[in-house]
C-alpha cells in the first residue's frame, strides 16, 4: 500500500510555491476591493467582480455548486476572506472617507475601474465581436447612466429596522453581486438603511450581520443558474451588456463640483488607481491559475 505522506507533502509544497502564494494574495486583494465596492455608495461589488475577473467563475460555481466543490472552495476562499475584511474592517474607513473626502475617494475607485477596462474588453471579445455588439454596449451604457441619474432623484425613506428589513437589505446586496452595475448601497441610502447598516457592521452587530448574509446567499443562489445559462448561450452579448453597465455606472458616479486643489488630488488618485489596477491585471495574467471549471 502506498504511503500517502509523500503525496500530501508534495501537494503542500506545490501550494506554497511563490506563484501560488502570489495568486492567493491577489485573489484576497481583489476580494477586499470587491467588499469595499459593495458597501461604497455609487459602486457595485458585481462590477468590481467583473473588472477583476471574478464574476464569471463565481457564477459558474454557484450555478453548479457540487461540481469540483473543494477546488472551487479553495479558489474562492481568499476572495471570501478579502471580501469580509473589505466590508468589516473598511466599513468605518469607507464611511469616513465618503463623508469627508467623497470626490477624492470616488476618483480613486474610478481609476481602479478604468485601469482594468482593457483586460475586461479583451475578455469580452474572446469569442469574437460583431458590429451590433457595439450597439449593445452603447445602449446599456446610456440606459445604466439614465437609470442611476433617475435613482438620485429618489428620496430616502424612513423604514423601521428588524430582521426582515435586514434580510431584504441582504437580498438587495446579493442583486448587486449578480447584476453588475447595480449599486445596493444607493438603494439602501434611499431607504434610509445605509447608515444603520454601516454602523451595525462596524460594531459587529450580528442581529444585522446574520440576516444580511442570509439575504445575500439566498439571492445569489436563486439567480446564479439563470446568469450562468445566459453566459453559456450568449457569451459575447452578456459581456458587452456588462461592459455597457460598467461604462454607464462609472460615468454616473463621477463627482461634480470639484474645484481648486481638489482637482489635482483627484487626478493623482485617479492615475494611482488606474496604474494599480492595470498592474494588478497584468500580474494576474502572468500568474495564471489552473482552470477549475
Amino acid at each position: 500500500m502506498n504511503d500517502p505522506k509523500p503525496s500530501i507533502k508534495k501537494t503542500l509544497q506545490s501550494a506554497l510555491t511563490p506563484a501560488n502564494m502570489i495568486d492567493w494574495l491577489l485573489r484576497m486583494l481583489k476580494g477586499m476591493l470587491i467588499g469595499i465596492g459593495a458597501i461604497l455608495p455609487g459602486l457595485s461589488g458585481g462590477v468590481l467582480a467583473v473588472v477583476f475577473g471574478i464574476y464569471e467563475p463565481m457564477v459558474r460555481f454557484l450555478a453548479n455548486i457540487r461540481h469540483k466543490f473543494l477546488q472551487n472552495v479553495s479558489y474562492f476562499l481568499p476572495i471570501g476572506i478579502g471580501g469580509v475584511v473589505g466590508v468589516v474592517a473598511f466599513s468605518a474607513v469607507v464611511e469616513f472617507a465618503f463623508d469627508v473626502y467623497p470626490a477624492q475617494f470616488i476618483w480613486l475607485f474610478v481609476g481602479f475601474i478604468v485601469g482594468t477596462f482593457p483586460s475586461l474588453f479583451k475578455t469580452a471579445g474572446k469569442q469574437g465581436r460583431k458590429p451590433w455588439h457595439w450597439l449593445v454596449l452603447a445602449l446599456f451604457a446610456a440606459g445604466t447612466l439614465a437609470f442611476m441619474r433617475w435613482g438620485e432623484t429618489i428620496t430616502a425613506g424612513n423604514i423601521t429596522t428588524n430582521f426582515f428589513t435586514w434580510l431584504l437589505s441582504g437580498f438587495i446586496f446579493g442583486l448587486g453581486l449578480v447584476v453588475p452595475g447595480m449599486s445596493p448601497s444607493n438603494f439602501l441610502i434611499y431607504l434610509g438603511l445605509y447608515q444603520p447598516m454601516a454602523s451595525g457592521i462596524r460594531q459587529l452587530d450580528f442581529g444585522i450581520i446574520i440576516p444580511l448574509i442570509i439575504g445575500v446567499v439566498v439571492c445569489v443562489l436563486v439567480f446564479a443558474k439563470l446568469i450562468n445559462w445566459l453566459f453559456k448561450k450568449t457569451y459575447t452579448f452578456m459581456y458587452h451588456f456588462i461592459l455597457g453597465v460598467v461604462v454607464g455606472s462609472t460615468i454616473a458616479i463621477i463627482p461634480s463640483g470639484v474645484n481648486g486643489w481638489t482637482i489635482l488630488v483627484c487626478a493623482i488618485l485617479f492615475v494611482v488607481g488606474a496604474i494599480a489596477s492595470y498592474t494588478l491585471a497584468k500580474v494576474d495574467e502572468k500568474n495564471p491559475h489552473e482552470s477549475i471549471f
